[in-house]
């Protein structure tokens, strides 16, 4: 039972544009050894910021 909510919460967080922070942890520890990865709220932002498309004038685009 909890693997099928851990399956359903992932599926949910990719829909919306935001992939496991764990997953990107690990993806920079074996792709980039030698770079420190985003901390979670700098992960957070990153991931927003791509998915509603925030602008260095800080705006946001809706479509």
């Amino acid at each position: 039972m909890t693997r099928l909510f851990s399956c359903i919460c992932d599926g949910a967080r990719l829909m919306v544009g935001v992939p496991r922070y764990e997953d990107y942890v690990a993806h920079m520890a074996r792709m980039h050894p030698g770079e420190p990865p985003m901390t979670y709220e700098e992960f957070f932002r990153n991931r927003q910021a791509a998915r509603y498309g925030a602008s260095k004038m800080g705006g946001m685009r809706c479509c």
